[in-house]
């Protein structure tokens, strides 16, 4: 008898009974229309046969509200089983970013979305490679950006790591978790250390602040993955020309030093620094009145505020930071806007809070993102295929001359 004719359906079967992705298929399950368990003597997950038919029946719309879909209909679309994004928050393989920030590590969150439980790639002894050129490059660019001396340190790695090229997934994360250690040790200008990665942060960067280890832990954890954004398209695709890991890491953290991507977060610091020493109400209605936007506040994704954001305030909120932060500010400037504070946001008044170093906005979206880097790069090098996206033609139509040239 086949699955589909019992109490059960796989992945692959309920996706196209529904005619949807497997993302939203997860989504679907995530908000509990669709049960869900583990199948017996197996990895995967099957799903409920009448729950599938009845939501088919009902002709219930995507889980995704419009806002949530893409930013733009022509963008690529592409399959993965490693998150999603709902109106609750990003997904992890079925476990909310936002719940799982309350007591999980950015380790843990690891190992969730490389999906391996047979290896512990955080294990004590997998440490990263350092060779006398990494060593010497850390050095010279102590007083550089974080970014910018980890793109420098890890351009060198995979040489150092005799195991960069591994296809095995167990392999391929072990290899990720070197990186992860590599990238937060050098943007900390630190020695690698088996230490939890929020608790070697807090002590370098916070030391004297009791609140600040748990509070990075929730950040890197609610920063770890975000579907399908610049950064990691970006990874993806280095992936897909068959670069190892290292490299596909440094691609996405080229994409993310962007202003419209985690370069955002130093803006909204900027908005923070503004306000310290200034009434937030007349602030906040002279920007308006000229026009000028709020960075940290809006989403393209999240039209009614973003899960990540809101979690991570109340935390700041409930370890003593300004209220002026956590909640003057978010309220005044929806109310003059419509517009809804968002991470970059929450991650400035974490840096003003815990008095972190300038610039750790970026340096901590990164050390938490290149987990999910490193996720959907190895998900495309399984896939094994190239992303090559074509374009539309909007030039000139094809036969037209080239204009004469005048001559004096």
């Amino acid at each position: 008898m086949k699955n589909s004719d019992g109490l059960y359906l796989s992945a692959r079967e309920a996706a196209a009974e529904l005619a949807i992705s497997p993302a939203s298929l997860y989504a679907y399950v995530s908000r509990g229309l669709i049960r869900s368990e583990p199948t017996p003597d197996s990895r995967k997950n099957r799903y409920r046969a009448e729950d599938v038919r009845a939501l088919k029946e009902r002709r219930v719309p995507s889980p995704e509200p419009r806002g949530l879909r893409s930013f733009d209909a022509d963008l690529p679309v592409m399959d993965t089983e490693i998150s999603t994004i709902t109106e609750e928050g990003a997904i992890y393989r079925g476990v909310n970013c936002v719940d799982l920030a309350e007591n999980d590590t950015l380790e843990h969150t690891a190992t969730l979305l490389w999906d391996v439980s047979d290896v512990d790639p955080f294990a004590p002894d997998n440490q990263p490679a350092m060779s006398d050129e990494m060593r010497a490059i850390a050095e010279a660019a102590r007083r550089a950006a974080p970014i910018d001396r980890a793109i420098a340190v890890l351009a060198l790695a995979s040489s150092a790591d005799t195991r960069a090229f591994t296809r095995a997934p167990d392999g391929r994360a072990m290899v990720g978790a070197r990186i992860v250690r590599l990238l937060v040790a050098t943007m900390l200008n630190a020695e690698s250390s088996p230490e939890p990665l929020h608790q070697q942060i807090a002590r370098v960067w916070a030391g004297d602040n009791k609140h600040a280890s748990d509070l990075i832990r929730r950040a890197l954890v609610l920063l770890a993955d975000h579907e399908l954004n610049a950064s990691t398209f970006t990874a993806r695709c280095a992936a897909s020309t068959g670069l190892n890991l290292y490299d596909s890491v440094i691609a996405g953290l080229a994409a993310l030093k962007g202003p419209k991507h985690g370069g955002a977060g130093v803006l909204a610091s900027q908005l923070v620094k503004t306000l310290v020493d200034r009434d937030v109400e007349p602030m906040v209605r002279e920007r308006v009145a000229l026009g000028e936007r709020f960075p940290g506040f809006g989403h393209g994704v999240y039209k009614r505020g973003d899960p990540r954001a809101k979690s991570l305030l109340n935390a700041l909120a409930r370890a003593g930071a300004p209220r002026k932060f956590t909640k003057e500010v978010p309220e005044r400037i929806a109310e003059a806007t419509g517009e809804f504070v968002n991470i970059d946001y929450v991650l400035a008044v974490l840096v003003h809070a815990l008095r972190l170093p300038g610039g750790s906005e970026l340096a901590l979206f990164a050390m938490a993102r290149s987990v999910g880097w490193i996720a959907h790069a190895s998900e495309q090098l399984q896939f094994g295929k190239l992303i090559r996206p074509r374009a539309r033609y909007v030039g000139p139509a094809a036969g037209r001359r080239s204009a004469p040239v005048e001559r004096a």
